[in-house]
């Protein structure tokens, strides 16, 4: 399918400053030139064209509000002016899989005081002499370069890197104060099941410890009672002997 059909249908009866992100992979464009995109695509954010078949980047138009850019897989060699002349907000370039041989045809790049990330996976610049080491200091304001940026740590995000939106840095900080929320609550739900069997342990010391006290009263009241007994005992052998001294007298 060529490139100004495909654009046709990626619209869906939209109209083009309604349109933030344009995909049009793996369709052709004739003469290796960008079709079908103008500048009505004012609100334009990203633009995905790999594998397009595409040798210039001559006829892309201006865009303020483009940030990331996808021109893998293609065949361009030089011409990248244009980018820095009507792409001057760009951040995110692929240009990975190209004809790009020499340092010196990415200098342009410089005029794009925005580019946080640029790769240039299997383009022959990639094969120089300290090929990062150039790069990074002939474009200062690189954070990553083919995904990693100059102490080689990997990027976040495919590469996004500081390109991530707000709406999603806002979102992350929320599910993650959500997530502080239900910690929070599960500590407190716990502490309150110890508190419980806390007082379920104090009761049963304190019901024990009744317990024992009215055992230690029934032992008392034992042995209160058994002098007493003792007493009975001795005056009933009293009195017996008494009735026979009686009984010996008479006769």
């Amino acid at each position: 399918m060529d490139m100004k059909t495909r654009v046709c249908l990626e619209l869906r009866h939209r109209a083009p400053s309604e349109v933030q992100e344009l995909v049009l992979d793996n369709c052709r464009a004739t003469e290796g030139k960008i079709e079908g995109i103008t500048d009505e695509f004012s609100n334009l954010e990203r633009l995905s064209l790999i594998n397009a078949g595409l040798t210039s980047v001559a006829d892309v138009p201006k865009l303020d509000k483009l940030k990331k850019l996808e021109l893998s897989d293609n065949r361009i060699s030089s011409g990248l002016e244009v980018l820095a002349e009507r792409l001057v907000n760009l951040t995110h370039l692929n240009l990975s899989g190209n004809k790009f041989k020499d340092i010196s045809t990415l200098e342009p790049l410089k005029k794009l005081p925005q580019l946080k990330s640029l790769d240039l996976f299997n383009c022959e610049v990639t094969n120089l002499a300290d090929y990062r080491e150039s790069i990074f200091k002939l474009l200062p304001q690189l954070t990553y370069l083919d995904g990693y940026d100059v102490d080689d740590c990997e990027s976040d995000s495919d590469g996004e890197g500081d390109g991530v939106d707000d709406d999603e840095e806002e979102e992350c900080e929320s599910e993650d104060f959500e997530e502080e929320e239900e910690e929070d609550e599960e500590d407190v739900v716990a502490e309150e099941d110890d508190d419980d069997s806390g007082d379920e342990e104090q009761d049963g010391e304190v019901n024990g410890d009744l317990d024992s006290e009215d055992e230690d009263e029934e032992e008392e009241d034992d042995e209160d009672s058994s002098p007493a007994k003792g007493e009975k005992r001795k005056r009933d052998a009293e009195d017996e002997d008494d009735d026979d001294d009686d009984s010996g007298q008479t006769l």
